[in-house]
């Protein structure tokens, strides 16, 4: 089989490409930048590398160089994981967010409903477009989105929507709670906890930290992505989840307990504004497919505090902020 990865630089499309390298895919990869680090592109240690094949292409920039690569290629599946992420960023220059992730989202999907060849699009959503929402949530939750990077997403996810029910195009949307796991960003919570806690360093928790979101590791999130991809059904959306939420606060002190470090260097600092102060979806129409998650929070937290360490040379000189590319 044969798949194209749009976002393949991004910490999950990177996971997903690996998975699908493992099951004997035919991959190529695209994002807006170089390849970065192998210590964050797990699919590069995979035995079947030779079977990937990557390209640096900009959705706002160069889309026809990319619907040429599609055309010539002819993926069976096409899995978009790309997207202008950053909620709090998103305020700062939100044309950047809306350019992005509706008009050259928009772009693509109206390319892509045209390719006969195309068996399934499967469209990396969030759950910020529910904004803060009720416990255990299903997928027919009503859009409520609190921020420019939220709207921009739901513009993008209505229009796809639409595609489907006039154009019939093959599309599935799938939202995952938040992701973490070895080789994730640095500016990301478990990361940057784990490292400001081996460097003594302050950790800031916006709103005291008392914000509750459902964590999942990102090699369970392949595999429910995967089985969505050849399972799930067409127009329909699927929520990838655990079963337990946690506030950031308890997140934060359950990292700290781990290393043995301070509980002071917690700082509570403002609120981000348009911050949703709860996310956690019901997930048992993915789980009738017949999937589980199995990398239980405290294990994941492990593996990623054992990664920074291996990598802790080379990580403790990276930045671990946020940089806008425009």
């Amino acid at each position: 089989m044969k798949s194209l990865v749009i976002g393949s630089n991004s910490f999950s499309g990177s996971y997903y490409v690996d998975y699908l390298l493992n099951k004997k895919h035919n991959v190529i990869g695209v994002s807006r930048s170089k390849e970065v680090k192998n210590v964050y592109l797990k699919y590069k240690n995979n035995i079947h590398i030779r079977n990937f094949k990557y390209y640096k292409i900009d959705l706002n920039k160069n889309l026809i160089k990319l619907f040429n690569i599609i055309k010539k290629f002819r993926p069976d599946y096409i899995i978009n994981f790309s997207s202008q992420g950053m909620v709090a960023e998103s305020w700062r220059n939100p044309q950047d967010w809306y350019n992005t992730n509706t008009l050259s989202t928009i772009k693509l999907h109206d390319f892509l409903r045209k390719q006969k060849f195309l068996k399934r699009y499967i469209h990396f959503g969030t759950p910020e477009v529910y904004g803060s929402t009720k416990i255990n949530h299903r997928e027919s939750e009503k859009f409520n989105p609190s921020t420019p990077y939220a709207i921009s997403r739901a513009a993008a996810d209505l229009s796809l929507i639409s595609f489907g029910k006039f154009y019939k195009f093959p599309f599935i949307i799938t939202r995952a709670s938040n992701v973490y796991g070895p080789g994730q960003q640095l500016y990301r919570i478990i990361p940057i906890v784990i490292l400001n806690t081996l460097e003594n360093k302050k950790i800031k928790l916006h709103g005291g930290g008392f914000s509750k979101r459902s964590f999942i590791h990102m090699d369970d999130v392949s595999s429910a992505t995967y089985k969505i991809m050849l399972h799930g059904k067409l127009y329909n959306t699927y929520h990838i989840s655990t079963k337990k939420i946690i506030s950031i606060k308890d997140l934060t002190n359950k990292i700290i307990l781990k290393l043995r470090g301070s509980r002071k260097l917690i700082k509570n600092t403002k609120d981000r504004l348009g911050k949703d102060k709860i996310y956690f979806m019901n997930s048992n129409k993915l789980r009738k497919l017949n999937w589980r998650d199995k990398i239980s929070l405290d294990k994941g937290i492990d593996e990623t505090i054992t990664w920074i360490k291996k990598n802790y040379s080379f990580l403790k000189k990276e930045k671990r902020i946020y940089v806008h590319k425009k």
